[in-house]
């Protein structure tokens, strides 16, 4: 702790910038790595259930209420309102096919659906990719601010530099501990949210399907 200390101390308003900076980026990943990770679990085992409990029902009715009550993160509800939904008349959208209409609906539906998924994938992409750059450029800063110190004290030794360099290199190490979290979750996630999105197509093929043979329109 007291060689942090020293380094805060010791360091100028851009070390400090890029301290601070860093820690935002942590603390960001971090929340973004718990709530998704609770999130994507929850949708998979939402789906995971409510699918067939849906096809398991004895009636339209019993299907929608079976998936109220399971598809807690609404991505499977907007398919099947999609799926039984009928265009505005009078629109360029109710002069289509009635299959490119249903087609288009459900289309849209996943999409957001998805969207909701794929929250923050962004961001944990740009934090994993960026923040050793943001650590290496902090130990550039640090040992040129630690040179320029030693320079203007007027006395050179091995004590003197690999001191203030050495606290400098913390922040490369800082970088790489935010960017690795941040890597794994992407790509975990990634996986998961590919998993949903196989389901969810799955769902709304079958959906289309039904619509298109019992003819119906709502």
């Amino acid at each position: 702790m007291s060689g942090l200390e020293h380094f805060w101390s010791q360091s100028d308003g851009v070390g400090r910038s890029v301290a601070l900076l860093l820690l935002a980026m942590s603390v960001t990943a971090w929340v973004l790595v718990l709530w998704k990770g609770w999130l994507l679990q929850r949708a998979m085992a939402d789906i995971a259930r409510a699918v067939p409990a849906f096809w398991d029902a004895a009636s339209l009715a019993d299907g929608r209420a079976r998936l109220g009550a399971l598809d807690r993160e609404q991505v499977l509800l907007p398919l099947l309102a999609a799926a039984l939904a009928e265009p505005p008349q009078g629109t360029l959208e109710a002069a289509g096919q009635p299959e490119a209409q249903l087609t288009r609906r459900l289309r849209d539906a996943l999409h957001r659906g998805l969207a909701h998924l794929q929250f923050g994938q962004v961001l944990l992409a740009s934090i994993g990719s960026t923040a050793p750059f943001v650590g290496l450029f902090g130990t550039v800063w640090g040992i040129y601010h630690a040179l320029v110190g030693i320079a203007a004290s007027g006395s050179l030794s091995i004590d003197k530099v690999s001191g203030p360099i050495g606290e400098a290199l913390i922040m490369t190490a800082a970088g790489i501990a935010v960017a690795v979290p941040a890597v794994l979750a992407y790509n975990v996630f990634g996986k998961w949210v590919a998993a949903c999105e196989a389901e969810l197509e799955g769902f709304a093929h079958d959906l289309r399907q039904m619509v298109l043979d019992t003819g119906r329109g709502d």
